[in-house]
């Protein structure tokens, strides 16, 4: 049995400029449903505005929740901030930190958006209107769920706003392996960044996967990992520098799944970017990563 964490506010209307990235929620939902795979669902509730705030300027958060977003940072986001993105901007983060909760108590839980790596804290960026990563994390920790919590990211692109967010916090460490001249231009600094060059495939990318997350792992021992899976590093993704194969990919979350299990870290995944005119792939690697995750993470019990 997966655990699954999704809200009918995820479904939003795509935009002209990026319609993969509100649309895609949708095919995900149905395909895991179609897959046949046991997957006990659960419905989160809005993240309230004052965990939002931890993270986030309270002026900006007050735009976002009434979908009053300044021109000029809808633009830095990239799509215009309407009455159901907001909705959904506020729901997200609340998906991350349930399927944290979730992730806790029974080992692996996916939360079916989520992974809004780019968001800084008085503006979204790169298509992330709010950090669901850095407000999941910060609240796990100040309540006391956790005591260190490690943000994984394994986006093509740096999570330079989780980074930013999380910096100096205690009880938070933050993982970035991603390919260096894309986008953002001017990078932050995550506790380790791994930065690959264009066209690294499968056999590369794994090896130093490997050579630095798991022993991050082992000098760290986080409470809980919060997984941003994107699956943009696939060779034939639009915003994408690496060449990562289907199985490649499957291959990464295998090696995640299996670290995180067998050192009895818990672990909790969001969706991450995937760009691309055709939604039915996207939605199938994305489906693809959060079944490898959650079966092999029960395989190695």
């Amino acid at each position: 049995m997966i655990t699954v964490v999704h809200h009918p506010a995820y479904v939003a209307d795509g935009q002209s400029a990026n319609p993969s990235q509100l649309s895609k929620n949708a095919a995900i939902r149905d395909l895991l449903r179609a897959e046949g795979a046991a997957i006990n669902w659960h419905e989160p509730a809005p993240m309230p505005p004052r965990w939002i705030e931890t993270v986030h300027d309270p002026d900006y958060v007050a735009e976002v929740i009434a979908a009053r977003v300044p021109r000029e940072k809808e633009r830095r986001i990239g799509f215009a901030v309407t009455a159901a993105v907001a909705a959904r901007a506020q729901m997200v983060p609340g998906g991350t930190w349930l399927a944290g909760k979730l992730a806790l108590e029974r080992g692996f839980a996916a939360n079916s958006a989520g992974g809004s790596h780019h968001a800084l804290a008085a503006t979204g960026a790169g298509y992330c209107v709010l950090n669901d990563l850095a407000i999941a994390a910060v609240r796990l920790v100040e309540e006391g769920d956790v005591a260190r919590v490690l943000i994984v990211d394994c986006d093509v692109h740096q999570g330079d706003g989780t980074a930013a967010l999380t910096a100096g916090r205690p009880g938070i460490a933050t993982y970035s392996i991603h390919a260096e001249k894309n986008f953002p231009a001017r990078k932050a600094r995550s506790t380790l960044d791994v930065a690959l060059p264009d066209g690294t495939g499968d056999a590369a990318y794994l090896d130093m996967l490997a050579a630095t997350l798991l022993p991050m792992l082992d000098d760290y021992r986080p409470d809980l990992i919060l997984y941003q899976a994107g699956i943009d590093p696939l060779a034939d993704d639009r915003l994408g520098r690496l060449a990562l194969t289907n199985a490649g990919l499957v291959a990464r979350e295998t090696l995640v799944a299996r670290a995180a299990r067998d050192r009895g870290i818990a672990l909790a995944s969001t969706v991450g970017g995937g760009y691309g005119a055709d939604i039915a792939t996207l939605a199938a690697a994305h489906v693809r990563a959060i079944l490898t995750l959650g079966q092999v993470y029960s395989e190695c019990r």
